[in-house]
Formats: structure tokens, sequence, C-alpha cells
């Protein structure tokens, strides 16, 4: 059979490209339209741009403290009521607390509110009962509350902000009374027990109350505030608090009316201290031995004074309501970071409470 016209021009077509290095262009394809009267060369097929980089994830941090960590716990936050009068001290597991509220309470003593998560001590105390200030303390926790007992209205408040409480009058798990202390001094408990009770509503960790920064150079006070070694704390006539910068610890060690405090054979320290101005109000409640219970009223904003890096400046915190965090700002505006690890917050009595910081 003899080849056509149309045949005779493809294959001069296909000689000639091959003399000219058609190898150049190894993409393209020569094909044969089905008339069979021209060749096309097909384009090459588009490339498809390279997958974006996954973007870096975070290191996890722990909630309550900014500390990196290679995985948060989903368990929810413990808030126990433990006791400061002389006759509680040493504390018992006070040190390990990711955050300690302390507030002024009958007779101008002071109580704390510590609040345990990154680490769950199986012994702390002295505890005691709830006062009127801990339901708007701990309820943007979601967590829970554990506690000797307390008056029937203060309980109920606890409860109505959602938190879970366990006390020892209701005969909950993980309370201990101590034969070296007297009552009521010697209620213990253990925060793993009071943990493995959380109900069916406490299955995640608990919301950061605080802003933290990456770094501990980062924190708020250390880079923009002014030199600040000690903080003389004077919650009442009955609680005199100091903290001074211990440059080795790289925190502030803790003194309750110049003496050293102390947490199983460990000194008390702070990365921050946050010193809050709070209005005081009276409850016209009674304590057993007859003594008038006041109440730190945590909704509302004031001036405050925060602690970091042996540094300080001033800053102003505001809270809407019971269930929302406390918000910091600086004075004139901006963010307000801390730095990574444990805080304390002195909670201090606007009329007859105060403050020096040298």
């Amino acid at each position: 059979m003899r080849p056509t016209r149309a045949t005779a021009l493809v294959l001069a077509t296909m000689v000639a490209l091959a003399g000219c290095g058609a190898t150049e262009v190894p993409a393209a394809q020569v094909t044969v339209a089905p008339d069979m009267t021209r060749a096309k060369i097909a384009p090459p097929a588009p490339v498809p741009p390279p997958a974006p980089e996954p973007e870096p994830r975070p290191d996890p941090r722990w909630p309550l403290t900014g500390i990196r960590t290679d995985k948060v716990a989903k368990r929810p936050a413990v808030a126990v009521k433990i006791e400061n009068s002389a006759a509680s001290r040493p504390h018992t597991g006070l040190h390990r607390a990711d955050i300690v509220w302390e507030q002024v309470v009958e007779g101008g003593i002071s109580r704390f509110v510590a609040v345990y998560h990154s680490d769950l001590p199986r012994r702390v105390g002295p505890v005691r009962s709830v006062r009127p200030m801990d339901p708007a303390t701990v309820a943007p926790l979601h967590g829970i509350l554990a506690a000797s007992g307390g008056q029937p209205p203060f309980l109920r408040a606890v409860r109505a902000t959602g938190t879970q409480l366990l006390t020892m009058d209701d005969g909950d798990r993980g309370f201990e009374r101590s034969s070296s202390r007297p009552a009521p001094h010697n209620v213990y408990g253990d925060v793993r027990a009071f943990a493995r009770q959380a109900d069916r509503r406490r299955t995640e960790p608990p919301p950061a109350q605080l802003a933290y920064a990456e770094q501990r150079a980062d924190g708020t006070a250390r880079s923009r505030g002014k030199r600040a070694r000690e903080a003389d704390v004077r919650l009442s006539r009955a609680q005199r608090t100091t903290w001074t910068w211990n440059g080795k610890d790289q925190a502030y060690r803790r003194s309750d009316d110049g003496r050293a405090s102390m947490s199983s054979g460990k000194r008390v320290t702070a990365r921050n201290v946050l010193l809050l101005s709070v209005r005081v109000t009276s409850t016209g409640y009674r304590d057993p031995s007859g003594a008038a219970v006041p109440k730190t009223e945590l909704v509302g904003k004031g001036e405050g004074r925060l602690l970091g890096g042996g540094r300080s400046i001033k800053v102003t915190w505001s809270k809407k309501g019971a269930k929302a965090p406390l918000r910091l700002r600086l004075a004139r505006g901006g963010e307000v970071l801390l730095e990574p690890g444990r805080t304390w917050i002195e909670l201090v009595p606007r009329d007859d409470g105060s403050w020096r910081v040298s």
C-alpha cells in the first residue's frame, strides 16, 4: 500500500524535529489529527504547586502557670481552702499550688484558696471552711473546691456558680484529721483523691486565668517595671505578709509576720506576686466565736501592682462577674504578661490595708 501525501508530510516533520534536538522539550508529545492532515504538539501537563508546610504547633503549657509540658493532663483544677492563723503554721503542700489567693477573714487573720492542677500533692492543709468571697474566686476555674465545711449560705453560693463542692462535713473522700495538732487546725486533704471525685462535667483542664509570657524575660514586670526587692503587704492589724526577691531562686520568698513561710519543709516562693486593692464589706454573718464575717468584693475593678523578676509595675484589674476571669491591664493601657511559674494574689483591703514596694 502506497503512503498518502499527508502521511509523508507527518513523517518528514518528525524527522525534522528529531534532527533539531526535540529531546530538549521532553514534555511535549506529537500527535496526529484524526483526519491525518496535520500534526499537533500537546503542551506539558501543569505541575501542581508544592503543598504548604504545616504551621508549627505551639508547645503545650499548663494553663494555670504557663510552664511548658509534654502533655496537659485532662483533669479539673482543684482549689483547697487553707488556714493561715499562727496555729496553722507551718503548712503542708501549700508551696506546690499553681495559684494561691490570700484573703482577709474574721478577726483580721488571712486564709488561702490554693489552686492545684499541674501538681497534685497527696497531703495539703490545714483545711478550713468556705468564706463568702470564695464563689467569685473559684467559679472561673469550672473545677472543684474542697473545704472542711461552712455556713449554709456560703456553701449554696459556691454550688450556684457551678463549682463542684467537696466537704468533710458531707463525708466526701480525701479528708483526714491529724493527731499532731488540736482541732480545728488538724484537717488535711488529699488533692489526688479530690480530683478523682470530679463529676462528668469536669473532664477537661481549666481555662487559663492569667496571661503568661513565653519566656521569663518577656514578663511585663521584668521587662518594663522598676526595681522591686521587697513588698511589705499589710492585710490587717493581724496579718503582715512580706515578699522578698531572691536572685538564686529567681522568685520572691514569703514571710508571715516577719517569719519565713514554710510548707512541707520548703520555703514558700512565687514567681509572680500580684497585689490587688479590693473593697471589703460586711456580710452580717458571724463565725462560731461571734466575730463578724467580712467579704472581699472581687466583682468590680481597681488598682494593683505586679511583681516579677525583681521588678514591679502598676496595673489595673477588673472582673465583670463571679464566673468571669480576672483581667489585668497596664495603668496606661496595654496587655499584662506574667512570668511562667507559680503566682500568689494578695487581696488587700482598700480601706485599712496597704502595701509598700521597695
